[in-house]
């Protein structure tokens, strides 16, 4: 799976690994692979992290509406703030990338 590697990790991981070396040495486009964010690699990984986010909210709302019909004084804080953190989570994995300048 491919992540995202600072310089001297990838120098060890090419040092230690000579098969490596050798497909980089055959294909430099294999150093972008070894660079790209598993969100752009690991369509998987992505959805299961937004449909979990996605249940923490709907269970978290849900929570807060059966509370309240119930007739509870009040939501929990930890209830908001869970729901609160999983909206934030999410926008912030379904909002587009601001354009890199220069």
């Amino acid at each position: 799976m491919a992540r995202v590697m600072y310089a001297a990790e990838l120098a060890d991981l090419v040092a230690n690994n000579p098969q490596l070396a050798q497909d980089i040495k055959d294909n430099p486009d294999k150093l972008r692979e070894l660079a790209q964010s598993p969100l752009q690699t690991d369509k998987a990984v992505y959805r299961l992290v937004v449909i979990a986010l996605g249940l923490a909210v709907l269970i978290a709302a849900g929570g807060a509406l059966w509370l309240g019909l119930r007739g509870s004084a009040a939501v929990p804080d930890a209830l908001t703030a869970i729901g609160s953190a999983a909206v934030g989570a999410l926008a912030g994995l379904l909002a587009p990338s601001p354009a890199r300048s220069g």
